[in-house]
């Protein structure tokens, strides 16, 4: 089936984690990202309903979650939804933080039938930092997941501004005990934010449209 293919002035970055379903997770992740490969332009909310749908014929995916943003540079607009995934972040160069928290929605395939996704927009200014990650990061066993989106939140504030992406990645993994890995996988997508641009200006050069950290697997592996 063909797809509309995912061109400037969008840039969609979804981020997916599985379910607790084993060995399988990571490729299982995969299947489902490539599945709506770049259908973003239809929005985020439109990719999580067409995510869901897939996860049906696919063993074990069901309860997968999944964040999506879509970028606009032209006029300056996050649009994003989520399927149970822990909320993107858009820390300010200022120091305040606000999570993109207004469009949520139960995992992939926890209903019984059809309904339609919710999605939400807000406007971004140059110098935003948008940061989307795994479970991994923050939740630990026997404490509150609010206290771990605290401690991100804090580290955000201090240091988003100061630093550099791959500075900034390794600061946050430090920050919150992850350098060398933890129980859970831990991803992180980061990507700075630019000033409004005028069409047909292709506004994230290619190999720049996903400044990301590698995932890390387990207490001793790194991708």
């Amino acid at each position: 089936m063909a797809e509309k293919p995912l061109l400037p002035p969008f840039v969609g970055h979804p981020l997916s984690e599985a379910g607790r379903g084993g060995a399988g997770s990571g490729q299982l992740v995969g299947d489902l990202v490539v599945a709506v490969g770049l259908r973003a332009v239809a929005g985020p909310g439109r990719v999580l309903e067409v995510q869901g749908l897939y996860a049906r014929s696919i063993g074990g995916a069901l309860g997968t979650t999944v964040a999506c943003v879509l970028i606009d540079p032209h006029t300056g607009h996050l649009t994003y939804s989520s399927a149970g995934h822990l909320p993107p972040v858009l820390a300010h160069p200022g120091g305040s933080i606000d999570l993109l928290d207004q469009a949520t929605d139960p995992p992939l395939g926890a209903r019984p039938y059809h309904v339609p996704r919710p999605q939400a927009s807000r406007p971004y200014t140059p110098g935003d930092t948008l940061i989307l990650y795994t479970d991994g990061l923050v939740e630990r066993r026997g404490e509150d997941i609010e206290n771990g989106l605290a401690h991100l939140t804090d580290a955000l504030a201090a240091d988003a501004r100061r630093l550099d992406q791959p500075q900034l990645a390794d600061t946050l993994l430090d920050r919150l005990g992850v350098s060398a890995g933890g129980r859970d996988d831990v991803c992180l997508l980061i990507t700075r934010l630019g000033p409004a641009t005028r069409p047909g200006h292709q506004p994230f050069p290619p190999r720049q449209w996903h400044p990301a950290v590698p995932c890390r697997t387990g207490p001793h592996h790194r991708n």
